[in-house]
């Protein structure tokens, strides 16, 4: 387990996370597609919101069960909270400082096929 740093394009948003950065998780979804995540979810207790929580605003659709935060100002998605677990903080790799994304092993989530997908993992 690791502890990094992270945030949004304008810095206004900065947090903390301790992780295993074993893998990431890229889906193909309409959302992670356009949003360009690439997962990391964690438990709360291991995310720390450390500055911006004023800069944050909110889109949730469908099921409204996940919960999108971005900047206000940039418009950066650097987490959120997901709909496959709904108590925990998906975190986007892509906006840990000092990691190259591109190095990270990536795992394929059928997100356009969500429902099939959480059925085969037995959710």
């Amino acid at each position: 387990m690791q502890t990094y740093t992270g945030g949004r394009h304008c810095g206004r948003v900065r947090f903390r996370v301790t992780v295993e950065l074993a893998a990431v998780s890229d889906c193909n979804c309409s959302m992670c597609t356009k949003k360009g995540i690439l997962h990391l979810i964690v438990p709360p207790e291991r995310f720390e919101l450390l500055s911006g929580r004023e800069d944050l605003t909110t889109y949730t659709f469908n099921t409204g069960v996940a919960q999108h935060h971005f900047c206000r100002h940039c418009g950066i998605h650097s987490f959120y909270v997901p709909r496959s677990d709904p108590d925990k903080i998906d975190v986007n790799a892509r906006c840990l400082d000092g990691v190259d994304p591109r190095a990270l092993p990536t795992e394929t989530f059928d997100g356009q096929h969500w429902e099939a997908t959480m059925r085969e993992r037995g959710r």
